[in-house]
């Protein structure tokens, strides 16, 4: 019989992970894996080192993250999270509206101080014809998980014009810090605050020209109701 004291020792952690949702496991694996990912970039060693850093089966690591693209789909999910929840930790609902977007743009960054050559290969690999799709879908993600967490409501047309004005700034701004070597990020941080400052200019015309224009019909209801007259019973 084998001594217990010398019997081969049994990772809890990767049995456990057999009843772990995929879902609830890649973030955990994505954060084991970023230490690697500078030297193999988003790849099956990059998986395999931050599977075995975290007690994960390989195995099953490859089931919640099988490529490249899965890798940094949920990279990005991952940063849109902690993003999210240091946001509400700063108590971003007492802010004004260009204090929070500048403070989800700016903790996005500060987040990724340390795992910038992760960003630049996740955009690497987004850069591919092949992975457009997955780029548009992650910035979209990104910014929608800003507004969210800025406390914005809006179900209009609106919902999606703050979005993409954001997912512009947001990559800009990302490309920007990618080659800010300054102390502290200061060039990048003046960087945010101009493009924010167009946005506001932005934001202030299109309320102006609704206002200017808020006696004109609506032409979708006008158009509605040639469709549908209203009965004069």
């Amino acid at each position: 019989m084998t001594d217990a004291a010398h019997a081969p020792e049994v990772s809890g952690s990767s049995i456990a992970d057999n009843d772990v949702p995929l879902d609830a496991l890649r973030p955990r694996l994505i954060e084991a894996m970023l230490p690697h990912v500078p030297f193999e970039g988003w790849s099956a060693a990059a998986r395999d080192g931050g599977a075995d850093d975290a007690g994960i089966d390989r195995d099953i690591a490859a089931l919640a993250l099988p490529d490249a693209v899965a890798m940094t789909d949920a990279y990005t999910a991952r940063a849109d999270a902690t993003m999210t929840q240091a946001m509400v930790a700063a108590g971003v609902e007492t802010m004004k509206i260009r204090a929070r977007i500048r403070l989800a743009l700016v903790t996005r960054l500060e987040q990724a101080a340390h795992d910038k050559e992760a960003v630049r290969r996740a955009l690497a690999v987004m850069a591919m014809p092949q992975n457009a799709g997955l780029g548009l879908r992650t910035l979209w993600r990104t910014a929608d998980a800003m507004w969210r967490a800025a406390g914005d409501t809006a179900t209009d047309f609106n919902h999606y014009s703050k979005r993409v004005i954001l997912g512009s700034v947001y990559s800009a701004t990302l490309l920007y810090w990618l080659d800010d070597d300054s102390e502290g990020m200061v060039d990048t941080l003046a960087f945010i605050d101009r493009r924010i400052d167009d946005v506001m200019k932005i934001e202030k015309s299109k309320a102006q020209f609704r206002s200017a224009f808020e006696w004109v019909p609506n032409p979708a209801r006008f158009l509605g109701r040639l469709r549908y007259p209203v009965s004069s019973l």
